[in-house]
C-alpha cells in the first residue's frame, strides 16, 4: 500500500526555541514578541497558539528572529494526544486574556477617579478623550488575541463604554418628545445572545412593551456575530445597548429610554441583583423571582418560549408593582 502524501493538520501550533544565553536582553524581547502575538506557554521553551494561517505567520516571525539571533526554532503543528488537553490549553489562554482585561479594567477605574462633579474644561476634556482612547484600543488588541472568549472582554468593554459616556456624553435634546426618541428604534430586529436569561428576557419583554411591541429578535452565538444595517443588539459585546458601569442592561435602556411607568424602578431593581449579583437593592422579592427565572430556563430550550413565559412574568410584576407606584 502507497503511502498517504496528505498531512493531517493538527489543531495547535507549537514553537520550540532555543535562545542564546547573550545578549541578556533577547530573551525579554522574544518573550514580548510571544505575548504580542497571543501565545502562551506550556513548558519553559514551548509556546502554543490555535492552528491558523495568521498564527503560522506570527510563529514564523518569531522563528527568524530567534534564528537571526543564534538562536534555534522548530514550528510544529500538533494534536494533544495525552498528557495536557485540549481544555487545558484553552484555559490558558482565557486566563492569560482575563489578566489582560483585570489589567485594562483596572486603569480604566483609574481614569473614571479622575472624573468629577464638575463640568470639565475643553482642555481637560480632551486629555481625558486621549486617554480613554488608548484604553479602548488597548480592548480593542486584547481582543484580537482572545481566541477562546475569556470572561472578562464584556464587562470591560461596558466599563469603557460607561467612561466614554462621562467623558463625551451625547447631547441632550431636551425638547424632543419622548415618542420621538424610541421611534427611531422601531421597526428594528433586535439581536442578544442566545440561551437567554434574567437580563436578555426582561430587556426583550421592555422592548416590546414600551419601545416596540412589533419588535422581533434574533438569539445569536455570544461571540462573531456580524449585525445588518437594520439590526440592534442589546447585552452583548460591542452591543448598542448593554452593561454600563454597574448597570445591567435592563436599567441603561430604561435610563436612555427615559422609561418612567409606575411600578417599572422596582422591576429593574429586582434585575439588577439577580443579574448583577451584588445585593444593590435588596428587594425581598428577588429570591423568589429569581427562582422563577431559573425555573422557566430549565424547563423551556428554546429562547422564544422562554421569552413568552418571561414576558407573563415582568408583566404581572409590572402591574403589582405599579399599584405600590414603586
Amino acid at each position: 500500500m502507497e503511502a498517504s502524501n496528505s498531512q493531517q493538520v493538527g489543531r495547535w501550533l507549537l514553537l520550540i526555541h532555543q535562545i542564546p544565553p547573550r545578549p541578556n536582553y533577547l530573551r525579554v524581547k522574544i518573550g514580548r514578541r510571544l505575548a504580542q502575538v497571543g501565545a502562551v506557554a506550556i513548558k519553559n521553551t514551548v509556546y502554543v497558539l490555535p492552528h491558523t494561517d495568521a498564527a503560522q505567520e506570527d510563529f514564523q516571525w518569531v522563528r527568524r528572529e530567534v534564528a537571526a539571533a543564534g538562536g534555534e526554532a522548530t514550528l510544529l503543528s500538533a494534536q494533544l494526544v495525552d498528557g495536557l488537553s485540549d481544555a487545558e490549553v484553552e484555559r490558558l489562554f482565557r486566563t492569560a486574556r482575563d489578566a489582560d482585561y483585570a489589567a485594562l479594567a483596572a486603569d480604566a477605574r483609574e481614569l473614571g477617579k479622575q472624573l468629577t462633579r464638575r463640568k470639565l474644561s475643553t482642555a481637560r476634556r480632551r486629555e481625558l478623550e486621549a486617554d480613554l482612547l488608548r484604553l479602548e484600543r488597548r480592548l480593542e488588541d486584547i481582543s484580537k488575541l482572545d481566541f477562546f472568549h475569556a470572561t472578562g472582554r464584556e464587562a470591560t468593554h461596558a466599563l469603557l463604554l460607561a467612561l466614554r459616556a462621562r467623558i463625551t456624553p451625547a447631547p441632550v435634546l431636551a425638547d424632543a418628545p419622548q415618542r420621538d426618541l424610541r421611534s427611531a428604534y422601531r421597526g428594528r430586529t433586535w439581536v442578544t445572545r442566545s440561551d437567554i436569561h434574567v437580563d436578555r428576557i426582561a430587556s426583550a419583554w421592555l422592548i416590546g412593551r414600551f419601545i416596540d411591541e412589533d419588535a422581533s429578535f434574533k438569539y445569536v452565538p455570544a461571540r462573531g456575530y456580524q449585525p445588518e444595517p437594520t439590526e440592534l443588539r442589546f447585552d452583548m459585546f460591542e452591543a448598542e445597548f448593554s452593561h454600563e458601569g454597574d448597570q445591567c442592561t435592563f436599567e441603561v435602556l430604561c435610563s436612555r429610554m427615559h422609561l418612567q411607568a409606575h411600578g417599572l424602578r422596582a422591576v429593574a431593581e429586582i434585575v439588577h441583583d439577580i443579574d448583577i449579583k451584588d445585593s444593590k437593592f435588596g428587594r425581598p422579592e428577588t429570591a423568589g423571582i429569581a427562582a422563577m427565572i431559573a425555573g422557566l430556563s430549565l424547563a423551556h430550550s428554546d429562547d422564544d418560549t422562554r421569552l413568552t413565559h418571561g414576558s407573563a412574568l415582568f408583566d404581572a410584576l409590572l402591574v403589582h408593582f405599579s399599584k405600590q407606584r414603586g
